[in-house]
């Protein structure tokens, strides 16, 4: 299946594996991009030296194209564009939307420049910017998301931007993406679906709590860092909402100090990227602190398979998802029901005439 998203990428099939902190690490990349989807490696939760060494061990695993996963607003934002732009890597996309700057910088490098945006004036302003592509991720979508529903951004986005639009929030399957391109996206995205395959290194005890989760099972906080998150509901989620602020504030202090051991962060540099990712909010210096460190909280469960100290980023499409595919198995299953949706769709309907009552 040829898209704008094949085109412009180099990978066979109209698939993203979006990038997410702690999941989207060189195992799952390589696979995802063998299986001829695009694989995306999530570099938030790297230093530079681990972003350069992941990239290159995804290399050694695949020739297939992949991309990265950056944070505009990181302090070290431009030396991890210089990783991505020296390494050959084909794409390289943005939680936030990068600034002209950036964009540019890549560009010249022969990057492929895909940002994320939640709104249709965001895709708009990247656009602009020379964006080649942009991911529109719904209200459906895991961790940061919004309010509107992919159905109904979806089409505004595409409607309003002359680049190739893929769509997440809300796919799993071949159905969801032979929807998203009769709105008119070049492809989809998917995260959740991803993270429960065999080849993500999420802790089975971690993923069968993902595989059990209903629909009604999938929640949106704002308790976490102050921003709408979406995530499993657990004991932790409904303790930090019922949380009182010093207990709070407590807490975030101590995983704070928990990432600044991991990442070699300075208490200066996360609470500036805290700071960083309120993004216009008022929120508390506890909000702050844990908007700094939700890397942790993610850690706790993706890799430490704690989920009683750590939040499960999750799109609400979980509750649909009951089994743990490789990465090869879902793509070509999610390729194969899509053509035999086409085929159905293509196939001649005769007209069904209403039965008449038979006069009495």
């Amino acid at each position: 299946m040829e898209t704008a998203l094949t085109a412009l990428t180099g990978v066979r099939h109209p698939i993203v594996q979006t990038g997410m902190g702690w999941v989207a690490g060189p195992r799952l990349v390589s696979a995802a991009a063998e299986a001829g989807a695009l694989g995306v490696l999530a570099s938030a939760t790297m230093t530079t030296e681990q972003l350069r060494h992941a990239v290159r061990e995804v290399k050694s695993r695949t020739d297939a194209p992949f991309g990265v996963n950056l944070r505009a607003d990181a302090g070290d934002a431009r030396a991890r564009v210089r990783i991505v732009a020296e390494e050959g890597v084909k794409v390289a996309s943005f939680a936030l939307a990068p600034s002209r700057d950036l964009i540019a910088e890549l560009k010249d490098a022969g990057v492929v420049v895909v940002p994320s945006v939640g709104a249709r004036r965001h895709a708009e302003k990247v656009a602009a910017w020379g964006a080649d592509a942009v991911m529109v991720q719904g209200g459906e979508g895991g961790g940061h998301t919004g309010e509107v529903a992919t159905t109904v951004l979806l089409p505004q986005v595409v409607d309003a931007v002359d680049i190739p639009v893929i769509a997440a929030g809300g796919f799993c399957d071949g159905r969801g993406l032979v929807a998203a391109l009769a709105y008119g996206a070049a492809g989809i995205g998917m995260g959740t679906r991803f993270l429960l395959t065999s080849d993500s290194t999420v802790p089975d005890r971690v993923k069968a709590l993902y595989l059990a989760a209903g629909v009604r099972d999938v929640t949106v906080t704002t308790a976490v860092d102050g921003l709408p998150h979406r995530m499993l509901r657990t004991e932790l989620v409904d303790s930090l909402e019922r949380a009182g602020r010093t207990r709070t504030l407590a807490r975030a202090v101590r995983r704070a100090a928990g990432f600044r051991r991991i990442s070699g962060l300075s208490w200066s540099a996360m609470i500036r990227d805290g700071l960083a990712m309120r993004h216009g909010k008022d929120l508390t210096w506890s909000q702050v602190l844990l908007a700094a460190n939700t890397p942790m909280l993610l850690r706790a469960s993706m890799v430490e398979g704690r989920t009683d100290l750590g939040v499960m980023a999750s799109g609400q499409v979980a509750g649909l998802i009951d089994d743990l595919p490789s990465c090869a198995q879902l793509v070509a299953r999610v390729m194969a029901e899509a053509d035999d949706v086409l085929e159905r769709l293509r196939a001649p309907r005769s007209p069904s005439l209403p039965t008449l009552p038979t006069p009495g």
